[in-house]
């Protein structure tokens, strides 16, 4: 009573708008079968009075009505897999490789491959250079490291040599006083090493692995690529189906659900990249890029989830799809596993409907899958091999996901395809709706 007496009643409609108007845009939403976007609102109040309450309009971002063409019998390949023996010895040999040891070099001259322990000077018109010096400096022979000519010139040499190394930075060299000059390197090799590997036979097998026997080894190996391949031709024969979804989606899509994936996106690198110990900034650092580059990156993912989401959702509507008790208490069981959480605390953080939501989807691109019309190629047609590497151009720095993946988080829930539940409107304050009264507004928002 005495800050109304002192101040006038309108101090107390700010806090009860902030009680009301969040409920209330929730239940218009509902009514009319609404799904609100999370994205800016504009908030436009018409009277506010504590004898009539409150009239105000909202203008927010709700999700599309799109329509599908056909979703059943879509073509696509899918390769024939096969391990052959030579990859099954290329895999051996790199697993010998990482059991190799170095072993000192006695009684012939260095070889490419040999790693030759140096000491090395740079001139330039005889003059010694900064950075150009090195003592004890183990150089594979052949891989580069050092100015083009330079390894190759170490090839010959017996260790105790002195001799004289002549070569020409390149003209983009980094060093712009060194660019494009003639140097020459005074080397003396003190020591050359090469790679013992150890003879693949049984004994290896048993050192390296949980078999007994070379054999043993050899069909392990040729059943664990087998797998890898199948999965990456399944994986492949899903994309084409996404691929051709999507063209046939017809509907327009707001700007929103882009910019909400892609926001979700950078969040899952984010976290992924601390799981390393590492994290987003740290990363830029090191890539000398920024959070906006990173985005126009996660772009066209962000797109192509987007849209296979509204796909799938709309074939499960369409075909009717539900989730069983069953389906979905093995969903958060599983989730529960994964997170080593108890199943209470994972569906006290994931709400049941976003889980619910998830499997239909899965289940509706299990549907298109198994009404899809395959057929196994021993390779792409030129068209799939250029989509492939179309992808591979576009692809962001991070991690593959895909629309029908499963929710990986505790903390995801069907927010990172774009969609709030209407209960977002609440994140806002009735200061910023009555004070600010916001303006912007979308393309493609709904009244």
């Amino acid at each position: 009573g005495m800050i109304e007496r002192y101040y006038g009643k309108h101090v107390f409609y700010e806090d009860a708008l902030n009680l009301l108007y969040a409920d209330a845009i929730d239940a218009a939403a509902k009514e009319v079968g609404l799904t609100v976007i999370e994205d800016e609102m504009k908030f436009d109040l018409v009277s506010i009075s504590k004898e009539d309450g409150v009239d105000f309009k909202v203008t927010l971002t709700t999700k599309p009505e799109v329509e599908v063409s056909e979703y059943k019998g879509l073509e696509a390949e899918k390769l024939v897999c096969e391990v052959t023996d030579d990859e099954v010895k290329a895999e051996l040999d790199r697993m010998a490789d990482r059991n190799s040891r170095m072993v000192s070099v006695e009684g012939r001259a260095a070889q490419l491959n040999d790693t030759a322990i140096i000491d090395f000077e740079g001139f330039v018109d005889g003059t010694a250079f900064d950075g150009g010096k090195g003592e004890g400096y183990s150089l594979v022979l052949g891989s580069g490291q050092f100015i083009p000519g330079f390894e190759d010139q170490i090839v010959g040499h017996n260790v105790e040599d002195e001799f004289d190394v002549n070569v020409k930075f390149p003209e983009e060299y980094g060093a712009k006083e060194l660019a494009g000059k003639d140097a020459t390197f005074k080397v003396k090799l003190h020591e050359i090493k090469t790679k013992e590997l150890p003879e693949i036979d049984d004994e290896f097998a048993k050192d390296v692995s949980e078999f007994d026997t070379l054999d043993e080894l050899k069909a392990d190996i040729k059943a664990k690529a087998l797998e890898r391949k199948v999965k990456a031709a399944d994986d492949e024969v899903e994309n084409q189906l996404i691929d051709k979804l999507n063209e046939g989606l017809k509907g327009e899509i707001p700007e929103a659900m882009y910019r909400a994936r892609v926001e979700q996106s950078i969040k899952d690198f984010d976290y992924r990249l601390q799981m390393q110990g590492m994290n987003l900034e740290t990363y830029m650092k090191y890539m000398g890029g920024n959070v906006e580059i990173l985005k126009e990156n996660f772009r066209p993912q962000a797109e192509r989830q987007v849209k296979i989401r509204l796909v799938l959702e709309k074939i499960a509507e369409l075909e009717k799809i539900e989730v069983t008790a069953e389906e979905l208490d093995k969903e958060f069981g599983v989730m529960a596993e994964t997170y080593n959480m108890p199943v209470e605390q994972i569906k006290a953080a994931v709400p049941e409907a976003d889980i619910t939501a998830d499997i239909a989807v899965q289940k509706a691109m299990t549907l298109v899958k198994e009404n899809a019309k395959i057929t196994e190629v021993k390779e792409y047609t030129k068209k799939e091999e250029e989509n492939k590497e179309e992808k591979k151009a576009t692809k962001p720095a991070a991690k593959k996901s895909t629309a029908t993946k499963k929710t990986t988080t505790a903390k995801k829930t069907a927010a990172a395809d774009g969609e709030k539940k209407t209960s977002t409107a609440k994140k806002s304050t009735a200061k910023k709706a009555t004070t600010a009264k916001k303006t912007t507004e979308t393309e493609d928002k709904a009244e």
